[in-house]
């Protein structure tokens, strides 16, 4: 008896034990991944390429199944029932639900920013606090604290995206007006004299702000126009993202608006190219001459759906794009780098970004309408690397023959770098400037 009373002893321990140490532990692993998978899987597949709050809701619905999944499996199979795990899966579910139906906009969301942080970070404690004492030692808690860990640092970033979007005052710092060009209104900075008027087109993802060292150069000699599209720096969004037809009647009604006479000289980096080329294909007698600054190949396909640039604008709401110093986004001089840091860290440039992509595809269909520019002055200047790539290459010399009067010159700068750094923006002014000059003189390019 003795014997055997000693060995059920021995054994109580390790009995009582076995269940905390069962499947507990692949139970949380399990979880967390299933909630994982599922917020991609929704955002990244199924609703791909979606607004803002279709991605994000999506997302809470999958981490909020995650949650629900541990609460079910640790109960039906271990001794560790995880009950406060219903907890997330209701305040997380509740709040994509609401996002799915509510369909806020930009404000919605912005206004919710002071809301959602401070009950987010109130959760990650008080989740802290019951893993801690409903999850024995050594069954799977370090699994959690991290995602603890996560869910905290989501919502500092959260508060600090809120608090950085209120501080932020574009309209203190706009050169320019806005005006009026049918149910929102669009940013227009002109400035320097002298004709032809030459109009600057942005490029994917950028704003007025990154010509700040085109602007001054052109403006010694001729009337220089910075604009921002539709959803782009101090532009007005449009109801929904307009193709390049669309955007350059916004630009005509623009201009005329703004009592800015043409003809123009138009003058497009990147994607911004293809839109100065739709635009001389819809207004022909309102162009004197063009200026392509790396311009997008318009003969090569391109773009599609953003499924996953459609992610940044909600990743921006955790404050992800205040982290990196204004030099990441910018080499400008001040005050245009910290501009261009405004408009590119927040959602809506991350927004504008993903629509522009999306309706890349149509921008380049519609840049193919424009056949030729007779012997309208044209220079081409192409992007350091082209060299090494002889389809780009190729497209960029498609372009050049777009006129019988055109200069393809290669630039020794890369392709942001030509608006961005001091010898790039040199060679773009002085592209500017020879096709400024060639109209008026009426003489060929040298």
């Amino acid at each position: 008896m003795p014997a055997a009373t000693s060995t059920a002893e021995a054994a109580g321990p390790t009995a009582e034990r076995a269940p905390h140490t069962g499947p507990i532990r692949w139970i949380v692993v399990g979880s967390l991944l299933t909630g994982l998978l599922l917020a991609a899987v929704l955002s990244l597949v199924v609703f791909a390429g979606a607004p803002e709050h279709v991605i994000t809701g999506s997302a809470l619905l999958g981490f909020a199944a995650g949650w629900a999944l541990l609460a079910v499996l640790s109960a039906w199979m271990t001794s560790q029932p995880q009950r406060w795990a219903w907890v997330p899966t209701a305040g997380l579910a509740a709040t994509g639900l609401g996002l799915l139906v509510v369909a806020p906009g930009d404000g919605g969301l912005t206004a919710a920013g002071w809301v959602w942080p401070p009950a987010l970070l109130t959760m990650a404690v008080w989740i802290g606090v019951r893993i801690r004492r409903a999850l024995a030692a050594g069954s799977g808690r370090w699994l959690l604290y991290p995602v603890v860990v996560v869910i905290a640092a989501s919502a500092v970033g959260g508060a600090v995206e809120t608090v950085g979007l209120a501080s932020d005052d574009p309209g203190r710092a706009m050169p320019g007006e806005v005006y009026d060009v049918g149910s929102y209104r669009l940013h227009l900075n002109c400035t320097g004299s002298g004709g032809p008027t030459v109009v600057l087109f942005n490029g994917l993802g950028l704003t007025s702000a990154n010509w700040a060292r085109v602007v001054p150069g052109v403006a010694r000699s001729a009337r220089v126009c910075a604009y921002d599209r539709a959803g782009q720096g101090w532009s007005e969004d449009a109801p929904q993202p307009r193709d390049g037809n669309q955007a350059a009647a916004d630009l005509h009604a623009l201009l005329q608006r703004a009592g800015e006479e043409g003809p123009y000289v138009l003058v497009g980096h990147s994607i911004g190219g293809d839109h100065a080329m739709i635009y001389a294909a819809r207004y022909p007698e309102q162009v004197a001459g063009m200026v392509l600054l790396d311009a997008t190949d318009p003969y090569r396909v391109g773009g599609g759906p953003p499924s996953a640039m459609a992610v940044l604008p909600s990743l921006a709401r955790l404050g992800v794009g205040r982290l990196p110093p204004t030099s990441y986004w910018s080499t400008l001089p001040e005050p245009a780098a910290g501009q261009v840091r405004m408009f590119n860290a927040n959602p809506r440039g991350w927004r504008n970004v993903r629509d522009e992509i999306a309706t890349l595809p149509a921008l380049l269909t519609q840049a193919r309408d424009l056949t030729t520019l007779g012997d309208m002055p044209l220079v081409v200047l192409t992007a350091a690397g082209a060299e090494d790539d002889p389809a780009r290459l190729a497209g960029q010399e498609r372009m050049a023959a777009l006129s019988t009067n055109s200069s393809h010159r290669p630039a020794d700068a890369g392709h942001g770098a030509l608006l961005d750094e001091e010898r790039g923006a040199a060679s773009s002014v002085q592209a500017v400037q020879d096709v400024v000059q060639a109209v008026r003189a009426g003489t060929p390019l040298l």
